[in-house]
């Protein structure tokens, strides 16, 4: 069976990411890999064995287009609101919170956050679906 372990995003400014996602989601670096045109750093914390692999091409000036075929990546918390305060209290100016309940059933509460690239994280309440992710 196959297992997802990683999602990789390109940054324009290493330690800027890394400051953010420390910051955000307690990501830390838990191996970087050091090429000479481009370095790899890939993120973890010890609630998921899943990694964020950022990607740092050391001659790259320009800002990188998102396009329109990147979604999100999303993260779980245990207190939507408690999270939703640090964030703001830390300057990282997450958006509003959602209660998305269509037709009147609860599907799930959740706000999104930009990092410094413009890449949007969705920030969910852990529960429904979502409870044990």
């Amino acid at each position: 069976m196959a297992r997802m372990i990683h999602s990789m995003i390109r940054v324009s400014d290493e330690m800027r990411s890394v400051k953010f996602y420390q910051t955000a989601f307690n990501l830390t670096v838990a191996d970087r890999l050091d090429f000479t045109s481009f370095t790899l750093v890939y993120l973890s914390n010890a609630d998921t064995g899943f990694e964020l692999e950022l990607t740092v091409n050391k001659e790259r000036v320009d800002p990188y287009d998102l396009g329109d075929g990147y979604g999100h990546l999303a993260v779980s918390v245990a207190d939507l609101d408690q999270e939703h305060l640090r964030l703001q209290a830390a300057g990282l100016r997450p958006g509003t919170i959602v209660d998305f309940a269509p037709d009147g059933k609860h599907v799930a509460r959740f706000f999104f956050i930009a990092d410094p690239d413009g890449y949007k994280i969705e920030v969910l309440q852990r529960s429904g679906r979502f409870a044990a992710l």
